[in-house]
């Protein structure tokens, strides 16, 4: 008989839709029934990502995630927040994103979406003069993340999004976004641990280098996740299905094909991490987490 250990359920701190739902145009109630689905691959809490957008679109979607978050049932994961990866990134390293709709990241831009759910702002913090934005969202008790940038000062912000991806890379002669992130004990770094983002050996390597207590395994998954299609629209490109990967025509990736608990299940069965310390960096490392699921062992997935 299999044997069935308990953890924490998990939190998806990162992710763009699933199922054929995209949180860039669904309304209210794609995201309760993307909660209501998200819930079967182990996840209590998730927090739905907006990528660039108009202003005006981008306040229609917090809207309809608010009121997804006051319908959304008990027996659903719970909406804990918008994370905002848009508008205040770098054009140098925009990846996947839509450049004409970039804005500065200042006070006053924010102010042109703020609303109380949003939690997380992705933000190139080299481009917030004397970082009047960055100490703004952190009074306001919003985690600032730097991501889609280039900047090597990490002092004003607590994380970065997606480490290694779309951001100033590992250099030995100059500081950059990715040194920092992974010299500075306080920085917690997101990872896309789908080995298609990053590839084994640095995932290797920043498990070895960050305090697991810092890190924070995202999925970064696009509404074609687990859905039945191979292509789709997102940031006013078309995104295709190849070889397991989403990239446009260019062949630059943009987000992931799987949620994290697909990431854990890899990373476990590859002798990559155990499975307590994998779920920690996908639960408890993000928020508390009162909830319980079961791991079938044998199985290698949660039930």
């Amino acid at each position: 008989m299999t044997e069935l250990i308990e953890t924490n359920a998990l939190v998806e701190e990162h992710l763009h839709g699933g199922f054929g739902i995209d949180f860039a145009k669904c309304e209210t109630d794609g995201f309760i029934e993307f909660a209501k689905r998200i819930k079967k691959h182990g996840v209590c809490a998730f927090f739905p990502t907006l990528a660039t957008d108009s202003v005006e679109n981008l306040k229609l979607q917090i809207k309809r995630i608010k009121e997804a978050q006051a319908k959304t049932p008990a027996d659903a994961a719970k909406i804990a927040g918008v994370h905002l990866e848009a508008c205040f990134l770098s054009p140098q390293k925009k990846g996947i994103h839509d450049e004409s709709q970039l804005l500065a990241p200042t006070i006053e831009n924010f102010k042109l979406l703020e609303d109380e759910v949003i939690k997380i702002v992705t933000l190139a913090p080299e481009l917030d003069k004397n970082f009047a934005l960055c100490d703004y969202l952190a009074q306001k008790g919003v985690k600032v993340s730097a991501g889609h940038c280039l900047g090597a000062d990490l002092s004003h912000v607590s994380q970065v999004t997606h480490l290694y991806n779309a951001m100033g890379g590992f250099t030995h002669r100059e500081p950059s976004t990715v040194v920092s992130a992974l010299h500075d004990d306080r920085i917690s770094v997101e990872l896309i641990a789908d080995m298609q983002h990053v590839q084994k050996d640095v995932v290797d390597l920043t498990l070895k280098i960050k305090p697991h207590s810092k890190i924070i395994l995202i999925s970064d998954a696009l509404p074609i996740a687990h859905a039945d299609f191979d292509s789709m629209e997102f940031c006013n490109k078309t995104i295709f299905l190849k070889d397991g990967k989403a990239v446009d025509k260019n062949g630059t990736i943009a987000g992931s094909v799987s949620f994290v608990a697909d990431i854990i299940k890899n990373l476990v069965k590859t002798g990559v991490i155990d499975l307590k310390t994998a779920v920690q960096m996908a639960s408890t490392n993000i928020m508390p987490v009162q909830h319980k699921i079961l791991w079938d062992q044998e199985l290698n997935i949660f039930i």
